[in-house]
C-alpha cells in the first residue's frame, strides 16, 4: 500500500470517474486503474463498484477511503512541520476565498505575492463559507479568506480588515435621490440578493431586517454580484456591494453608490485555519501581504461602523 494509491482512490471517489481522476493525478487512466486494482488485490476487497455509473465505492470501500483521507491529512501535517522547521516559505499553500471577496481583493495582492515567493506553490479556489469550513477540516485547503461569523469557534482566526457595505441604487429608483440609506428605506424596494448560503446575503438580510421578501416577490435571487450590478445599471431596483468593489467602478457606476446611515454595517474579513495547522509563517505572510494591499483605514473598525 502506498500514499500514491491512497491519492488515486480519493480522486476516483471525488470525480466518480476513472479518466477524470487520472487527469487530476497527472497519470494515464490505465496506470491509475492498475494501481487501484493492485491495492484491491492486496487488501482482498473491492473498493469501487465498477458496474455502476457513475462508479461508486462499495460499503467497505467507503470506509477505506475515509481512512485514506485521514492518513493523507496526517502526512500533510508532517510535511508542514518540515517546511516550518526549515523556516522558509516553500511548499504548497491552498487558499479558499469567498466569491464576494475574491474579485475585489485577489487582484490587489496575489500576483505580487506569487512573484515575491517563487518557492511557494499557491492555489486559490472560490468557495462558500460552509465549503471553506468543511475543506479546512478535511485538509483540502490550508486557509480560508472569509467574513467572520459566530459559529467559527473551532477554528483559528487571523484578522485582516473590516469592509463596509454600501447600497447600489438604480437612477430610476426613488432611493437614488437620497444621500444616505436606512434599513427602513428598503421596505417595498426591488432588491437583488445572492442565493441563500452566501454569508454576504445573510449579513445584509439580518442587518436590514428584510422580511417576507420572497412572499412579496420583491427579492430576486441569482448567483452573481456583478449580475446584480448590471441589473441596477439597466434601471431596475438596488443591490448591495462591498467596499473593495468601489475602487474598481467607473465614475458613472460610483454615482449609484449610497452609504448606509450611521452606524454603517461592516463585515470583519479574516483568515480561517484549522486549529492544528502549524505553518504560522505562511499565515503571517498572507496577512502582511493582504493588509499592505488595502487602504489602511480599513484595518480597524471605525467608530461610525458596526460589525455584523
Amino acid at each position: 500500500m502506498t500514499l500514491q494509491q491512497l491519492e488515486y482512490i480519493i480522486a476516483v471517489d471525488k470525480h466518480r470517474h476513472f479518466t477524470k481522476a487520472a487527469e487530476q493525478c497527472f497519470v494515464t487512466q490505465p496506470t491509475l486503474s492498475a494501481m487501484i486494482q493492485k491495492l484491491e488485490e492486496e487488501l482482498d476487497v473491492k473498493i469501487f463498484d465498477r458496474n455502476k455509473q457513475p462508479v461508486c465505492p462499495t460499503q467497505a470501500g467507503a470506509l477505506i477511503i475515509k481512512q485514506a483521507r485521514e492518513i493523507l491529512v496526517q502526512v500533510g501535517k508532517i510535511k508542514n512541520i518540515i517546511e516550518e522547521e526549515k523556516n522558509e516559505l516553500s511548499g504548497t499553500f491552498r487558499i479558499g476565498i469567498l466569491p464576494t471577496i475574491a474579485p475585489y481583493l485577489i487582484p490587489r495582492f496575489f500576483q505580487q505575492m506569487v512573484k515575491k515567493y517563487p518557492k511557494l506553490d499557491i492555489s486559490v479556489r472560490e468557495m462558500k463559507t460552509p465549503d471553506i469550513k468543511q475543506a479546512l477540516l478535511k485538509g483540502d485547503i490550508d486557509a480560508g479568506i472569509l467574513a467572520e461569523l459566530s459559529d467559527m469557534d473551532e477554528y483559528n482566526h487571523t484578522h485582516l480588515f473590516y469592509e463596509e457595505f454600501f447600497a447600489y441604487v438604480s437612477r430610476n429608483d426613488i432611493l437614488f435621490n437620497k444621500k444616505v440609506i436606512t434599513s427602513a428605506d428598503l421596505s417595498g424596494e426591488l432588491l437583488w440578493l445572492l442565493d441563500e448560503g452566501h454569508c454576504f446575503r445573510d449579513q445584509i438580510v439580518r442587518f436590514c431586517s428584510i422580511m417576507a421578501s420572497r412572499e412579496n416577490r420583491l427579492t430576486y435571487q441569482l448567483g452573481s454580484m456583478e449580475t446584480f450590478m448590471r441589473m441596477v445599471e439597466s434601471g431596475k431596483g438596488m443591490t448591495f456591494v462591498p467596499e473593495l468593489a468601489i475602487p474598481q467602478m467607473s465614475d458613472a457606476q460610483k454615482e449609484l453608490v449610497r452609504p448606509f446611515a450611521i452606524p454603517t454595517p461592516a463585515r470583519r474579513i479574516i483568515i480561517l485555519t484549522d486549529k492544528n495547522y502549524i505553518r504560522y509563517s505562511l499565515i503571517d505572510m498572507l496577512q502582511a501581504e493582504i493588509q499592505a494591499s488595502i487602504p489602511q483605514n480599513m484595518l480597524n473598525l471605525k467608530p461610525t461602523q458596526v460589525a455584523i
